[in-house]
């Protein structure tokens, strides 16, 4: 699939060798070599940034709780806000993104995260704490939505391996900041408010790469598919280019009427729903873990498991996904792994802890496998873009109830038996739309408007 876009483009354009003048251009190659580089630091800088709000959170929500005074159900308010704000404003992602450029809307949203995680500690009452956790939860909304735009665009041929690259570092900080973040408050003596603002030095790292592309609009580079030359004959076309270009590439894509399509459907729910077992986890497992009478710091850990499993998986999945025709299988397995964790954490949660730890953090990985659907079932960069957006936005919209009516439950039942059923039951659903949007197809054959 990823290979169907430079093919398209190639055969279009004549292959002309580059003139003499282009080739002794001082630093050409060069400098796309750096900018190259640059971008895939920044991808994954920016993928380390994208879950530690949440973990570090999850770690401490029960000290968060007793500082704030809120109440189980409030509690299960305060992990629902992430999907809810990656509904919110990861629509507006790609019009940002036309309008500014893809690098300057992950530049900001990078400075939202840390501003958000820098402030919102030390803000007075829970209501303050939503707001700055939004802010920051805004930064990753436009950034979680671009990602996968970002790889389309600078590596068509290498969709698999890059956003396998992009989900290990994601997986990688969501399961850092899971893991040191209570001996981390620890050591800084024992203030939970110190222990989560630490990472908004993080995405102050995260900020830098993203610098010099904050003027470009195209937001990919030029090279040899759009071009239509060797690769030997390739040379930078000027910056001011980049914006006309995009503005005509804007202008031919097809009008995809997006929500025509059975796939980006299927795609959205299966979303939805693995956002929902995400979040629940990120936000209640280690409180499960610590009801059942495990230590905090081990609770903390059991969760840095869960997500850590991601690391590995994260890049070998998408790849194996790349290869086949259709993504179906991988989604069972995930479902399978899923469902027995889900049945341990009921019946033995402290006895079979990291075993069930390691079971849901497969089933986890049902996100890479879902971002490279996305990446697959569409041809085009704009159509990638656009089922980016819906499948995220409208995915993180129905994922908003779960959290909240695990907290709900929990409160009211006095135990982990209801919600540990709820979360074993969505698995079901998210196994059969998940088959349903591996399907061998595109949304433009379905979606294309006359």
């Amino acid at each position: 699939m990823a290979s169907e876009e430079p093919r398209t483009l190639t055969s279009t354009t004549v292959r002309t060798p580059a003139t003499p003048e282009a080739r002794k251009t001082p630093g050409g190659g060069a400098t796309r070599a750096w900018r190259t580089r640059l971008i895939v630091v920044g991808i994954v800088l920016a993928a380390l940034n994208l879950r530690p709000a949440i973990t570090s959170l999850g770690a401490l929500l029960e000290e968060v709780r007793d500082g704030l005074g809120m109440s189980g159900s409030v509690a299960g308010l305060l992990t629902s806000v992430p999907p809810l704000c990656f509904a919110v404003f990861g629509v507006t992602a790609p019009r940002l993104a036309r309008r500014f450029g893809a690098g300057a809307v992950v530049c900001a949203g990078m400075v939202a995260i840390g501003a958000g995680l820098l402030i919102r500690p030390y803000v007075g009452g829970t209501a303050a704490f939503l707001a700055t956790s939004a802010l920051a939860l805004m930064g990753i909304a436009v950034s979680n939505v671009l990602m996968p735009v970002i790889v389309k665009r600078w590596f068509p041929d290498r969709v698999g391996s890059m956003t396998g690259l992009y989900s290990m570092a994601l997986a990688l900080g969501t399961a850092t900041a899971a893991a040191v973040t209570v001996p981390l408050t620890d050591a800084l003596g024992g203030n939970w408010r110190s222990g989560l603002a630490v990472w908004a030095a993080l995405a102050a790292a995260a900020v830098l790469p993203w610098l010099p592309f904050v003027r470009e609009r195209g937001g990919a580079p030029t090279d040899v598919r759009e071009r239509g030359g060797a690769p030997g004959d390739r040379t930078p076309a000027r910056e001011d280019e980049e914006p006309a270009r995009a503005g005509r590439a804007s202008a031919e894509a097809p009008s995809l009427r997006i929500t025509r399509s059975r796939t980006a459907w299927a795609l959205a729910v299966f979303f939805g729903l693995q956002a929902t077992a995400a979040y629940i986890t990120m936000g209640w497992m280690p409180q499960i873990f610590r009801d059942a009478g495990v230590p905090a710091g081990t609770a903390g850990l059991l969760l840095a498991v869960t997500m850590v499993m991601g690391v590995p998986l994260a890049f070998v999945i998408p790849r194996l996904a790349t290869r086949l025709p259709q993504q179906g299988p991988i989604v069972l397995a995930l479902g399978m792994s899923g469902l027995v964790g889900y049945a341990g954490l009921y019946l033995a949660p402290a006895a079979g802890s990291w075993a069930w730890a390691l079971l849901l953090g497969v089933a986890n990985c049902a996100f890479p496998l879902a971002l490279t659907m996305v990446g697959m079932r569409a041809r085009t960069g704009a159509g990638v873009a656009q089922l980016s957006a819906f499948a995220q936005s409208t995915g993180y919209l129905l994922s908003i109830p779960g959290p909240l009516l695990v907290g709900v439950l929990y409160q009211h039942s006095g135990g982990w038996g209801l919600p540990i059923a709820l979360m074993a039951g969505l698995m079901i659903p998210q196994m059969v739309v998940g088959v349903l949007a591996g399907r061998d197809r595109t949304v433009e054959d379905e979606a294309t408007a006359g």
